[in-house]
């Protein structure tokens, strides 16, 4: 089984980014569907008919099951090489990967609720709850790729820095947006 390890570890990566790839799409296609909706003319219905069919396929088609995938050779990394479980950095990138799970558990009620018309959310709650994919992505990055030499202090603030950029960044585009939207 351990010549197979990179052959697992290669699948693994590539499920991780398509699932990546869904977590990151389908709150944007939440925001659209929101402001779709606030508009309140005769293309709301067409538009919010496209973005749930577009938020289906790729929750049911992409997401979950390479969410599944990657759990799946995730877990097979561990069945080849179990020492893994005992590095201290794969304890926190699990700690993570929990929470990542989490995450996409309450993306999924907000789906559900999307697909039957129920809008809980502003367009802009969508957009920091966007970003907080981005959180998840760097923290397992580095934690996967720089292991043990990882500063946890560097590691940190560098989660606070990037947090008050992204918040700093959606805040001056929904002020351009509504500038925008008034002239």
């Amino acid at each position: 089984m351990e010549l197979y390890y990179n052959y697992i570890k290669s699948l693994h990566l590539i499920f991780v980014v398509t699932w990546f790839s869904g977590l990151f799409y389908v709150p944007r296609i939440f925001i659209y569907q929101i402001e779709s909706y606030k508009k309140n003319n005769y293309e709301t219905p067409i538009l919010i008919k496209q973005y749930k069919l577009m938020s289906k396929r790729l929750w049911y088609i992409i997401t979950i099951p390479s969410s599944i995938l990657a759990l799946i050779f995730g877990l097979l990394m561990f069945y080849v090489y179990p020492s893994l479980l005992m590095q201290k950095w794969m304890v926190v990138k699990l700690g993570s990967i929990f929470l990542l799970f989490l995450y996409q558990f309450k993306t999924h009620q907000i789906f559900k609720q999307l697909q039957l018309d129920i809008y809980k959310y502003s367009s802009f709650q969508m957009r920091v709850w966007n970003e907080i994919t981005t959180l998840f992505l760097f923290s397992i990055v580095f934690l996967a790729l720089l292991k043990n030499q990882f500063s946890w202090m560097f590691g940190f603030f560098g989660i606070i820095f990037l947090i008050t950029f992204l918040f700093i960044a959606i805040k001056l585009y929904n002020r351009k947006r509504r500038i925008k939207n008034e002239n």
